[in-house]
């Protein structure tokens, strides 16, 4: 899926690219970050955009995406390094044009969508003009197994009736258009060719927003919010299926092989700057006059600790990326599955001991701690949840012993 050329990441030039963003995101960036808490997503748009200008005028737009549709067109494994440095913000990914969901779907609507799919939907969103959605976990089905679920997509007359339920789809306040992962053959022998996926427009008659969900007591908006939709015979035309009827499933792994790395790397940008946060508190904070936390050895031990797990997960994301470049994604799954997990952890180890560090005030949105750890729990949880990703890695080991 994520066709690139092969990057020096050691490069002079290359590394001297990841410093200006550095520099970008500390200067231009962080500095929204209180109005986050303040702020309704449509009140924060003027001042993304002007940041968005200033990525376009850097050359820094769209940075995973090939060069031939106006990307950088960088590799896995180099677009992880800069998605390190943009997960440092909530803003980061958005204003660079490569947030989730927005990149997956540009990439499937590269990949597979048709000429006139990609003029009418892939274009906008490329130039950021637009904003989508994936629309496939429900509320009754578990969302850890892809191949099961209620939502079905009936063909008549030219036409895809489809009706079902959908939550968690981030990103659909103010979207364009969802893709849609739907029964199209819901008895078929194959349970991995049942499913489709189906482009919607968000102002098709019978697509219907419900809400956007509270996530740990905070709705959140635009693209910053997940919502719980319906779709009541909504009904588009059989031009809209993506990539065939039945390829729903396997275009949904080749597009979450990737987007894992994305996130992964997104998260020890979060870690970065969280460690960044606690040892700059251990030492300003006093228990009594010159006797700082970081003078305590638990909160040596953490400061050890947590820069070794950083660590050890980013190289772990970069050789997974790596072989995902080189090998594909199916080749990779072992280590997606590592990396998916293990990364998930050290990013809730690691705000969970900013925040000790912090004390009171890092449970408030004084600082952007909170507000992380509060939509981060989910790390664990989402593109498949910790335990999932630990069975299917350890069946895979077990292969070599004869189980």
């Amino acid at each position: 899926m994520h066709t690139a050329t092969i990057i020096d990441t050691k490069a002079p030039a290359f590394q001297a690219m990841l410093e200006d963003m550095r520099q970008f995101m500390k200067t231009e960036v962080y500095p929204l970050e209180p109005n986050f808490h303040t702020k309704h997503w449509d009140e924060m748009l003027p001042l993304l955009e002007e940041k968005r200008t200033m990525v376009k005028e850097r050359g820094w737009w769209c940075p995973q995406v090939p060069k031939e549709w106006g990307g950088m067109g960088l590799s896995l494994e180099a677009f992880g390094q800069v998605s390190e440095i943009l997960g440092s913000s909530p803003f980061g990914h958005f204003i660079f044009n490569c947030q989730a969901p927005d990149a997956g779907n540009m990439e499937i609507l590269i990949e597979f969508g048709t000429p006139a799919q990609q003029e009418q939907y892939l274009k906008p969103l490329l130039e950021g003009k637009i904003r989508s959605c994936f629309s496939m976990t429900e509320p009754h089905f578990a969302g850890s197994n892809p191949v099961q679920m209620g939502t079905v997509a009936t063909k008549k007359d030219g036409y895809y009736h489809i009706s079902g339920r959908k939550w968690f789809t981030t990103g659909a306040d103010g979207a364009a258009f969802a893709i849609v992962m739907c029964l199209t053959d819901p008895d078929h022998d194959n349970k991995y060719t049942r499913a489709s996926q189906i482009i919607v427009p968000t102002d098709t008659p019978g697509f219907e927003f419900v809400r956007n969900i509270s996530i740990m007591g905070e709705e959140g908006s635009g693209w910053a919010s997940h919502a719980e939709l319906e779709y009541k015979d909504c009904t588009v035309p059989v031009e809209n299926l993506l990539g065939g009827e039945g390829a729903g499933f396997s275009i949904a792994q080749t597009r979450l092989g990737p987007g894992r790395i994305h996130h992964c790397m997104r998260w020890i940008g979060i870690c970065e700057r969280a460690f960044d946060m606690l040892c700059q508190r251990a030492v300003d904070r006093e228990l009594s006059p010159g006797k700082p936390l970081a003078l305590k050895q638990t909160i040596q031990n953490w400061i050890a600790e947590q820069r070794a797990d950083i660590d050890a997960a980013r190289l772990l994301i970069l050789r997974a990326a790596r072989k995902i470049d080189e090998e594909g994604t199916y080749a990779a799954r072992a280590e997606i599955s590592i990396i998916k997990f293990f990364t998930a952890r050290v990013l809730t180890q690691t705000l969970d001991r900013a925040i000790q560090v912090y004390g009171a005030m890092g449970t408030t949105d004084d600082t952007i701690l909170s507000w992380w750890y509060r939509h981060e729990r989910g790390a664990r949880i989402y593109d498949g949840a910790d335990e999932v990703h630990k069975s299917s890695l350890a069946k895979q080991i077990l292969k070599k012993y004869g189980l």
